[in-house]
Parts: C-alpha cells; sequence; structure tokens
C-alpha cells in the first residue's frame, strides 16, 4: 500500500498540473490571441489554419515521434508519466474550450494569470520527472547536457521561436509583444517552483570575534558554520572568514547575532541557487 501510495501521488499531482495547465491556456491565451509557445503554440497555429483539428488532438499527433526519439534517452519511468502529463493535459484542453464561452479580459491580466498558471502547472510537472511533451521533452533532454542551465531559462529559448511563429500566422504584432510577457512570467514562476521554494542565504562574516560569532551561531541558531581562510589585499594578514548558509526567515536572526557580538562586523548576504544537506534538502537522482 505505501508504495502504491508513493506511485499514485506523482500522478494525482501531475493531474492537477495538467488541469492547471489547460485552464490557463483555454482561459487567458486562446481567447485573447496571446502567442502561446512550444507544441500547443504549434497546435494553435494548425488549429488557426485548419480549424477542424482541435488543439489538443494535434497536440498528441505531433508529439507521438518526439516520445519515440525521447524513449531511448529519458527511459521507461520518465516516459510514462510525460505520456500521461501530455495526454491529460491535453484532454483538459479539449473538455475545457467547449465547456463555455471564453471571452477575451483584459490583455495584460490574461499575461499575468496566464503566465502564472503556465508557470506552476510546468513547475510541478517537472518536479514529478514529467513533461507534458514537445518543448518540455526537448528541454529536459536538453538539460542533461546543460545541469547548470535553468529548466525555465532553456524553455525561454525553445518557445521564443514558436511565439514569434504564432504572431505570425495571427498577423499581430501584439501576440508576440504579449506572449513575451506571459512567457517571461511563466519562466519566473517555473524557476520559483523547481528552485525558490527552497529559499535560502548564504552569508560570510569576517570579524575579530569570529569564534564567538561562530559559536552564537552554532549554539543559539543551530545553524552549521565553515571557516575559510583568506588575505586581506591592503594589509596582508590572514583573517578568517565564516561561511553560513540559512533559511531565508533566519535572515533577521543572523544578522543580530552577529551585530550583537561585533558592532563593526563585515557581513556579506547573498541569495543561494540551492542547498542540499542537513538542514535543507536532499538531493534526488533525477534533480533538475
Amino acid at each position: 500500500m505505501p508504495r502504491l501510495k508513493k506511485t499514485a501521488f506523482p500522478f494525482l499531482i501531475i493531474t492537477v498540473a495538467s488541469a492547471l495547465y489547460a485552464l490557463g491556456f483555454v482561459w487567458c491565451y486562446a481567447p485573447n490571441g496571446i502567442a502561446f509557445g512550444g507544441i500547443t503554440g504549434v497546435a494553435q497555429i494548425i488549429n488557426y489554419l485548419i480549424p477542424a483539428l482541435p488543439v489538443g488532438v494535434t497536440v498528441i499527433m505531433l508529439n507521438v515521434p518526439l516520445f519515440i526519439l525521447g524513449w531511448k534517452f529519458i527511459g521507461g519511468r520518465l516516459l510514462v508519466s510525460s505520456l500521461y502529463a501530455m495526454f491529460i493535459s491535453s484532454v483538459f484542453i479539449d473538455t475545457l474550450t467547449p465547456l463555455r464561452e471564453w471571452e477575451p479580459m483584459d490583455p495584460l491580466l490574461a499575461c499575468v494569470y496566464g503566465g502564472v498558471l503556465m508557470g506552476l502547472s510546468l513547475g510541478l510537472v517537472f518536479q514529478q520527472g514529467a513533461t507534458t511533451g514537445g518543448t518540455d521533452l526537448i528541454a529536459r533532454l536538453l538539460k542533461l547536457k546543460l545541469a547548470w542551465l535553468p529548466m525555465g531559462k532553456l524553455l525561454m529559448g525553445i518557445d521564443l521561436a514558436v511565439i514569434l511563429s504564432v504572431s505570425v500566422t495571427f498577423r499581430a504584432l501584439n501576440a508576440a509583444l504579449y506572449g513575451l510577457v506571459a512567457l517571461y512570467i511563466s519562466t519566473l514562476v517555473m524557476d520559483g517552483v523547481l528552485y525558490g521554494l527552497d529559499t535560502a542565504k548564504v552569508a560570510y562574516i569576517i570579524s575579530d570575534k569570529n569564534q564567538e560569532i561562530s559559536d552564537a551561531i552554532v549554539k543559539d541558531l543551530d545553524r552549521g558554520v565553515t571557516i575559510l581562510y583568506g588575505r586581506g589585499a591592503y594589509t596582508g594578514r590572514e583573517k578568517d572568514v565564516l561561511m553560513c548558509a540559512f533559511k531565508q526567515r533566519e535572515i533577521a536572526a543572523i544578522k543580530a547575532a552577529v551585530k550583537g557580538i561585533d558592532p563593526a562586523a563585515f557581513v556579506i548576504v547573498c541569495d543561494a541557487h540551492e542547498v542540499l544537506g542537513e538542514g535543507f534538502r536532499d538531493y534526488k537522482k533525477d534533480d533538475l
């Protein structure tokens, strides 16, 4: 039973995410003529030229050769979840489209809400080790070679070409401009879901009272401290530098502890893209 729950839960998340993906498309993108990236954007072009072909069905047709190609590089488990995500999102699109008259709204509102829904849905799907097919699948494959590049940035580059094609098809420059706004928002939200929820900071502390500061952080705040060895460029004196990773919510306590011991301490606080290890999150095999 626990194994069944472990297997079923990712598919439940993918189903919810796919519903959000479809809602963003039929509510925000399609009725407002906003250029949409990816295979769905290509399907949007085909549907415009051949109205008899529904967007969802066209997406499935276009994805068939991509999934056949992806089988070799992705493997069975990821491919099955990606096939499910692609299929269920396409079904949701074709189900929601005739459900009601999706009237146009203010284009900027459509960009904001559409971008948020798309970014949230894709981030959730990627978290489960799946894709929605098409350019998402291409980006997932590219990630194997470009591990340092965030998924959102990979997708943005691929989707730009499709967005421009959609705007040419609809003969509307505004479609591309609004599409770029929505794409940028969805990229931020997606990377936020994938990387930003583990909000962390790194502090570098230079002080003449390193031992007291280190003890306070370790004992009172329950955070680890690493001692780095440095040398002042002007004075030439050797000086220890304390490095400490901590959660966003702990920043006030860290600064108060440091400044309470040494008001003259030099403190640099930086954003941490990801922190893996004790007190933070564990590494997973297919991490993005």
